[in-house]
Order: C-alpha cells, then structure tokens, then sequence
C-alpha cells in the first residue's frame, strides 16, 4: 500500500525558514523521480521542485529559486523540502509525490494529506 506523509508544515514570518519531509513506502522510492508540488487557496495545484532518482539534478519553479532547496534520503525513503526566506505567496498546502504527478496521476493514485504553510506576519 503505497503511503506518502507529509510533515514540516506552520506558521512562519515572512523572511522565516522551514524545513519539509516526506516519509514514503509501498513503491520504489529509491528509483523514481520525486517532487513536491502546493496548492494555495482557491488555485490549482503546481509543481515547486524536483529532483532526479540519485539527486543528479533537481529543478525549481522559478518563483522558489534561490529560496527552495530539495532533498532525498534513499535510505530512508524520505524527501525533504528546505525552505528559506519564506513569502506570503508561499502560503499553501505542501504535497510529495512522483514527478509528473500532476499529468501522470499520483503514485498507484496516492496522495498524502499534504502539510500546511502559512507565511504570515
């Protein structure tokens, strides 16, 4: 049974920082390409970074560069999400998944709950 759980999440000042983590089983971890992706309220959700099987490349949407850091743990199956210089605009449910979720469907059709993110002063 494949589980994704994400934690991490708060209340955090503008210009705060916190650090997201997703703790998988039931597939593959280690070979499949990961991502984390949010939903802000009243919008669909979006990808905010990615990051390769071995952690060879990862990739951020442009408004989180510089600020997001993504990570793996094959050993633990786990993905993490640092999160720096935080914005009101980054307000918003944080889910982890498989890359290409948002078109391919979550994994075997999972998703986690998903952990808040309130960016607020």
């Amino acid at each position: 049974q494949v589980q994704l759980v994400e934690s991490g999440g708060g209340l955090v000042q503008p210009g705060g920082s916190l650090t997201l983590s997703c703790t998988t089983s039931g597939f593959p971890f280690s070979e499949s390409a990961m991502s984390w992706y949010r939903q802000a309220p009243g919008k669909g959700r979006e990808l905010v970074a990615e990051i390769t099987k071995y952690s060879s490349r990862t990739n951020y949407e442009d408004s989180v560069k510089g600020r997001f850091t993504i990570s793996r743990d094959n050993g633990a199956n786990t993905l993490s999400l640092q999160m720096n210089n935080l914005k009101p605009e980054d307000t918003a449910v944080y889910y982890c998944n498989r890359a290409f979720a948002l078109s391919l469907g979550g994994v075997a059709g999972v998703w986690g709950q998903g952990t808040q993110v309130t960016v607020s002063a």
